[in-house]
């Protein structure tokens, strides 16, 4: 079976077409720099012939979708965020259906149900939608913030060298505890729903960011304060937890972080 995996050519992309080859199945990583540009549909149908699985990794927010300022840290622009969003989904199902395609995994995040209303989240909650409502077979898997993008989140947030947080507790998620998921999802029948991943800790957002600053040698402060938002979001305390019924991944930052750090000395 021949899976497309779809990213920016990161980790995660990475480590997602590792683990469904070792289901036994062949994966293509594509992006634009590959060649394929969802938004146009440049290349499109051409790297997904004789494709039966879709995975979609450009759910998750990055630094890329805002622009970051002195003054307010990552501005936002929500209307084009969703346009993005929407345009390169509506791409991605109308080929997919074109050539033969039988499911569509797609990474989201957790919270998007709570925080529909506002920020990137309305935008992944369209995106949702638009998935939902398409004809394809799918698969939506909701992850936790991961180890590896505590950086942009705390850059995200820095106002004036100080990092600005809402009292919000969140689980987080190592990378390729995420992709194993994913891998997983996408060789197997499609859920027909959502799915969420978590890692096997619970932790206020502030305490977090402190501990991976201070891991890296950073000294930037961190303060709290209901107003801040999350990628243009208000949280709440419980906004970015996941459900009852979510899959809790098996590794501890710590035990991350030890093996991180191993990896390149």
């Amino acid at each position: 079976m021949k899976v497309v995996v779809i990213d920016d050519g990161g980790p995660l992309g990475v480590e997602t077409a590792a683990g469904i080859r070792e289901h036994g199945h062949e994966a293509h990583l594509v992006s634009a720099f590959s060649g394929v540009d969802v938004l146009t549909g440049e290349g499109l149908a051409e790297a997904l012939e004789g494709c039966s699985v879709v995975v979609d990794l450009s759910g998750p927010p990055s630094l890329d979708d805002g622009v970051l300022t002195e003054e307010s840290g990552l501005v936002i622009d929500e209307q084009a965020v969703m346009e993005t969003l929407c345009r390169g989904a509506a791409n991605l199902l109308a080929v997919e259906a074109a050539v033969g395609v039988r499911h569509h995994v797609s990474l989201s995040v957790v919270g998007v149900e709570r925080l529909r209303e506002e920020g990137y989240f309305r935008a992944l909650h369209a995106q949702e939608e638009l998935i939902r409502r398409s004809p394809m077979p799918y698969s939506i898997i909701r992850t936790t913030q991961l180890f590896e993008s505590v950086g942009d989140i705390a850059d995200a947030a820095t106002e004036d060298w100080i990092i600005w947080l809402a009292p919000a507790q969140i689980q987080p998620v190592s990378c390729a505890d995420v992709a194993t998921l994913v891998a997983h999802t996408a060789c197997f029948r499609p859920l027909l729903g959502v799915h969420e991943i978590a890692g096997p800790a619970q932790i206020p957002l502030d305490a977090f960011v402190r501990a991976v600053l201070t891991d890296a040698g950073e000294h930037r402060r961190v303060f709290i304060d209901s107003r801040s938002p999350c990628f243009g979001a208000g949280l709440k305390p419980g906004d970015l937890l996941p459900g009852a019924d979510a899959h809790i991944a098996p590794t501890r930052y710590g035990d991350w972080l030890d093996g991180h750090a191993a990896a390149h000395r």
